[in-house]
């Protein structure tokens, strides 16, 4: 429903199409060539005042709490981020963290920096998320008020992080957050074909981080800690899943979604019209992505109250 969507949103899709359609740097922005090296040549994160990041290093890869420099809270929050399991942490996830931080009144973040492919193919990245998990459980947070969240690829490893954790007998999280989550490495949903001419940051191309394979390898992809979309839901806590519009990923939400409401678990599924991969990047820059973290601190501290 384009007439739904803000001047500002509208504006960020067509900047996005441009910088991924653009005949010198398009090709390398879609297969995540750009952002590699870009990430490589960031300037240091800048932390809020208020809070203070600690780097925690783990066997095979490090992670950063975001706390308060008052102390520890008992709730934490577990952010896996995006980037096709190609993509490292970098500072737009440091700033999602942050926002995490606040939107959630207060809650500690830990953002994890899993080791991703082609040098470290499945299942490195579950098994950093695992450990991670792991260190939150033994170190003095309240299983209650825990939270695992991620964005694309790091929404599907969220997912499949808590198909392990169930499978496993292990405490559940209190709530489950992803944002434009990628569940279906098999690309067979109906919005892979029916997105490909609209979608702006990986439509029109099968050169893309959605097309590479080099996370899976010889595996099979339909496997379930792979593409969490063939895995089973119950036992699940309550969900939010939020999704753009004119993404070719909009099928991986929708469908989890849908099993995991017929598995009776709570989910809140909102489709935003007019956006686009991850939209939620924008921070509050423009309505949409405002609305859609707003949504996600009220759906966090509505659980944390129950």
């Amino acid at each position: 429903m384009e007439q739904q969507i803000s001047i500002r949103g509208r504006t960020a899709r067509h900047m996005v199409r441009l910088a991924n359609h653009f005949p010198v740097i398009g090709a390398k922005a879609q297969s995540g060539e750009l952002r590699r090296k870009l990430n490589e040549r960031e300037k240091k994160w800048e932390c809020p005042e208020h809070l203070k990041c600690t780097v925690i290093r783990q066997e095979h890869c490090s992670m950063e709490l975001l706390a308060s420099r008052q102390g520890r809270q008992p709730g934490v929050i577990l952010q896996l981020h995006g980037g096709g399991y190609y993509g490292r942490l970098h500072n737009t996830y440091r700033d999602m963290a942050a926002l995490y931080n606040e939107v959630s009144r207060g809650l500690d973040v830990l953002s994890v920096d899993y080791r991703v492919a082609p040098e470290y193919p499945f299942p490195a990245a579950l098994e950093d998320a695992v450990a991670a998990y792991r260190w939150i459980l033994e170190n003095g947070y309240d299983t209650g008020k825990v939270f695992v969240v991620g964005d694309s690829a790091g929404g599907g490893l969220a997912l499949a992080l808590c198909l392990y954790l169930r499978d496993r007998g292990m405490p559940m999280p209190r709530g489950i957050v992803t944002m434009s989550a990628w569940t279906d490495l098999t690309k067979s949903g109906d919005s892979y074909q029916e997105n490909f001419d609209i979608d702006p940051i990986f439509g029109g191309s099968t050169d893309t981080l959605v097309y590479k394979e080099g996370y899976f390898g010889e595996l099979d992809p339909e496997y379930p800690y792979i593409s969490p979309v063939n895995g089973s839901y119950h036992g699940f806590p309550p969900m939010l899943m939020q999704v753009g519009e004119y993404e070719m990923l909009l099928s991986d939400t929708v469908e989890v979604a849908r099993k995991a409401r017929e598995a009776g678990v709570t989910v809140k599924e909102h489709i935003y019209n007019g956006m686009f991969h991850v939209f939620q990047m924008g921070l509050l820059l423009y309505p949409e992505a405002r609305e859609a973290w707003v949504e996600a601190g009220r759906f966090i501290r509505k659980l944390l109250k129950e």
